[in-house]
């Protein structure tokens, strides 16, 4: 047994760190326990109060002596020391619980054994408690120093996790506990879930971690792990100042240096690290800065590439990116979907399926050839993937046959043709997709006619579109422009702006053909919407800058399938648009900055960092592999999407011209869209101008909860008027995120001010919301909507024939050829089938909205927080009953009849696998 005693022994502050730590574990010649004078002062912190330690080792002892703290007034009644206690002090347990792998090899199951036997004995981890007050001898909280050591009898409830304690005797003015200094004594990291400190007022304390502590040869300073006590700057106990401002200067770093697999250095730097500029086809331009604005991402320091100055050196997969050693993917369960398995997708199966397809990279020439994909599979025969037949299955919907030299891949049917596998030629369900679908924030309303461009018509040709009035009144049935405009019956999907720009450079690449379009749609009487008129723009040129093309759906059998092709261009740069923009630029990216803000501006301590802390799991992870295989050169997203090679500039582009914090607020979106109007009556203070729009109406339920979650939680920490404006690390937090992390973006105008609570509150529910709903609703959506090629092409290839074209004769005598030909090949298909089958699917181990993962439930010890926490998770049960009910009215036809898929991308709660449901809490795949 270790114990700790109050003794008037000066400090010896003459002895070093190492030499200390020896004495205090009992690490002498041959490891033997011998009998010294020790001061226990913090490891890499500067000394501390402690005081007279014993070790016990059967009936041998060993004492050390160190200063005696002075009471503080400032003690914590609730949480001091018992007045009962003996009078040498206050017998403590602390209770340190440990994760370990799930899987392990045989070398690193010995090195665990090794490693439980260190522990038991005192010789592998070191904690130190400090008190919330402060020693003045040292004018540092007050510190008590201890070796884990010994097994507690009772096993853990989880699995994959142990437990050890720790005994400590501390002086009656100890005070409250605040903070726990870990040393990791090993050779390797190791997960640390929580350490529990028994035997004071109150019951126990928890020090909830979540975090891997390095080993001590990696970094000498100890981790820091404060109480679950959330404090603002201000109310900071004077034993916890010194460690709270040492913990955020650990975690900023100093900008230097490339990191390492164990370092939580979190630092900014722009998008340089997506090509490679010693190979000309994969050179490509830094996104960040004046010529070509974006979010910035987390550095990682890699030295500058040797053909590129301004270009990061890439580090290729297997190898990882760095991102801080907490944000890496866990693993917890058996079956998650983590790291490896995103991997294996990306490293196995595309090579696999390219080996299989390569030498035949041929169209789909019926469309027997693409319902192959989900009744007989392929198979993979090269000998060189014969190893792919080991990694894991990739969600529950590619199903898998193995025999000795071959693998059948078989694909579950997407939801969009399972009830109904004609639906996706109607138009009727081109139109609800634009609702209901993976994509339903582009849909606007049409607010003027004519419909004008806002481009340079000295580079882009007249800015009248070539969608006329009056061919527009043909659609309509005898009423006027005019009056259904006035009624908000006419709609847009308007991406000609965004596109143009990039018409000519995206038309030059091999086997890519596409057109700037826009798609105007009528709201009938019967609340459905239809869409009248399709306008495609190729790249303007001198002897023809408004060579416009404008289609309706019309009666005969050659307009029909015009209309057919007309509508797969739509949705290539539907899909475009959302995976670059919606996607990946308006959550993934823009999410980075916050996270990273977070880490270097909020202490742990802080009540906001606490609020937004679940909501940041894995995305800097899932970021980082991101930037290594699907938006890099040459990778996933520039194979499979229209865009090619300048996708990602073309994402930059809408950063420049479309993105604004203030409008990624739900309500202000469907605002800015036309979509809804200000009211405030309704709940939300807007009312949907198109009733039945699924996105938006359970979208709207999901921000409420969220808000009202967010303003009682504010409410409860800020109850002093000016307590926002003048919280010294939430004021940097915020001025960092828009000077930093949005760099170019600093200067905009439209920046919320932060002074006031409902300033904050609004910020956080924007944020809170981009990571969870609107993460869900257009990320999980992706295979049950564009795993059906033809339903949502990512890319066209031939641009739509016309009358005194070569290819319009082929056309006119097999148009379903001329239409399956201009699709996606077979392998770019199967390739992006692949990656929205990966993208789709939740990990066993997601944590939703409203719940807490079991190991995580001690993240606060504020009763009311919980018990409002526990307010919004009813609120969200109640919202999933609501949603359920919505899809079972047949009023709403954009949820519900014959063969229409209900709506189900904003229901809370999810099982594993692509299941269309479900709301993450975080950016988490």
């Amino acid at each position: 047994m270790f114990s700790v005693k109050p003794t008037n022994t000066p400090l010896n502050s003459s002895i070093s760190g190492d030499r200390r730590l020896r004495l205090i574990t009992g690490a002498g010649n041959n490891g033997g326990i011998r009998r010294t004078h020790v001061a226990v002062s913090g490891s890499g912190l500067g000394g501390r109060g402690s005081f007279r330690a014993a070790i016990s080792s059967g009936d041998k002892t060993v004492e050390t002596s160190a200063a005696a703290p002075v009471q503080s007034k400032e003690v914590n009644s609730s949480l001091t020391s018992s007045s009962s206690s003996p009078p040498d002090g206050i017998e403590v347990r602390a209770v340190v619980t440990i994760r370990k792998k799930m899987k392990e090899k045989l070398t690193e199951k010995m090195e665990d054994q090794w490693e439980f036997f260190v522990n038991g004995i005192g010789q592998g981890i070191q904690i130190q408690l400090i008190s919330e007050e402060v020693d003045p001898e040292t004018n540092s909280g007050k510190s008590a120093q201890s070796s884990v050591r010994g097994w507690l009898p009772k096993p853990s409830n989880h699995l994959h996790v142990v437990e050890y304690g720790a005994n400590f005797i501390v002086p009656n003015d100890f005070g409250c506990p605040g903070a726990v200094l870990v040393t990791n004594l090993h050779g390797k990291e190791f997960y640390l879930l929580e350490i529990v400190i028994h035997g004071f007022d109150g019951g126990p304390m928890f020090f909830s971690a979540n975090t891997w502590i390095h080993s001590r040869i990696e970094n000498p300073e100890s981790r820091i792990i404060f109480r679950n006590q959330a404090y603002l700057p201000s109310q900071t106990p004077a034993g916890l100042k010194d460690l709270r401002r040492e913990d955020l200067l650990s975690i900023r770093g100093n900008g230097k240096g490339e990191r390492k697999p164990h370092d939580r250095i979190y630092d900014y730097d722009v998008y340089n690290d997506l090509g490679k500029p010693e190979k000309e086809d994969l050179a490509r331009p830094v996104l960040g800065g004046e010529n070509k604005p974006y979010p910035r991402r987390c550095r990682t320091g890699r030295p500058p590439s040797k053909s590129d100055p301004h270009s990061e050196s890439r580090v290729e997969k297997p190898h990882p990116v760095y991102v801080p050693r907490d944000e890496t993917f866990e693993e917890i369960k058996q079956n998650t979907f983590s790291a490896g398995r995103l991997k294996a997708v990306l490293h196995n199966l595309i090579p696999s399926l390219a080996a299989t397809l390569s030498s035949s990279d041929i169209p789909f020439t019926c469309f027997t050839d693409i319902d192959k994909l989900y009744n007989d599979g392929f198979l993979l025969k090269d000998e060189e993937q014969i190893e792919a037949s080991k990694f894991p299955v990739v969600g529950n919907f590619m199903k898998q046959v193995l025999s000795v030299q071959e693998r059948l891949f078989k694909y579950e049917v997407p939801a969009v043709i399972r009830r109904d596998r004609f639906s996706w030629l109607r138009d009727n369900e081109f139109a609800r997709q634009s609702l209901a679908g993976v994509n339903p924030v582009n849909i606007e309303l049409l607010r003027e006619f004519p419909i004008l461009s806002k481009l340079d018509p000295a580079l882009y040709g007249p800015p009248e579109s070539a969608i006329t009035k009056e061919l527009i009144e043909q659609e309509l049935g005898g009423m006027s422009v005019e009056k259904v405009i006035e009624d908000k019956k006419l709609f847009i999907l308007d991406f000609h702006d965004m596109l143009l720009p990039f018409m000519e450079k995206m038309n030059s690449l091999p086997g890519r053909k596409a057109y700037a379009s826009r798609t105007v749609f009528f709201h009938t009487k019967s609340g459905a919407l239809r869409p009248i008129a399709i306008e495609l723009s190729p790249p303007p040129s001198p002897s023809s800058p408004q060579n416009k093309q404008v289609y309706t759906h019309g009666h005969d059998a050659t307009t029909h399938w015009i209309w057919k092709l007309a509508k797969a261009h739509v949705c290539s740069n539907d899909g475009g648009v959302h995976q670059l923009v919606n996607h990946w630029l308006r959550t993934h990216a823009c999410m980075e900055p916050y996270i990273i803000a977070t880490h270097r501006q909020l202490s742990s301590l802080h009540p906001i960092y606490k609020l937004l802390h679940p909501h940041m799991r894995y995305t800097l992870e899932i970021n980082a592999l991101a930037r290594q295989s699907l938006i890099n050169g040459g990778g996933i997203i520039e194979a499979s999407f229209s865009p090619g090679k300048y996708a990602m500039e073309l994402s930059s582009a809408a950063y420049e011209s479309l993105w604004r914090f203030d409008m990624e607020a739900l309500p202000a979106d469907l605002v800015r869209r036309g979509m809804a109007v200000e009211d405030p009556t309704m709940p939300c203070g807007v009312r949907l101008v198109i009733e039945d729009y699924p996105y938006a109406a359970d979208g709207l339920l999901v921000w409420s909860a969220i808000k009202e979650w967010v303003e009682s939680y504010v409410e409860h920490y800020y109850f002093d008027p000016k307590s926002v404006s003048t919280d010294v690390e939430l004021q940097a937090w915020w001025d960092e995120i828009k000077n930093k992390g949005h760099y170019d973006k600093r200067n905009a105008p439209w920046w919320p001010k932060l002074e006031t609570k409902e300033d904050l509150s609004g910020i956080l529910t924007t944020m809170i919301w981009v990571a969870s709903g609107q993460h869900a609703a257009i990320n999980f959506g992706q295979y049950p909507f564009g795993g059906y090629v033809p339903n949502r092409p990512t890319l066209i290839r031939k641009l739509i024939p016309q009358e005194d074209d070569p290819d319009y004769e082929r056309f006119m005598l097999n148009p379903q050829h001329t239409f399956l030909s201009s699709l996606p090949t077979q392998l770019q298909a199967t390739k992006v089938m692949a990656v929205q089958d990966t993208l789709s699917t939740h990990s066993a181990d997601e944590e939703y909205l409203g719940q807490v993962n079991p190991l995580h439930i001690h993240w606060t010890n504020d009763i009311e927080i919980l018990n409002l926490f526990s307010k919004f998770s009813a609120e969200l049960e109640e919202i999933e009953k609501i949603i359920n009910t919505r899809n079972k009215d047949t009023r709403l036809k954009n949820r519900s009849g014959a063969g229409v898929p209900p709506y189900e991308l904003l229901l809370p709660t999810s099982g594993p696998g692509v299941t269309g449901r479900g709301i993450p809490n975080s950016i988490s795949i």
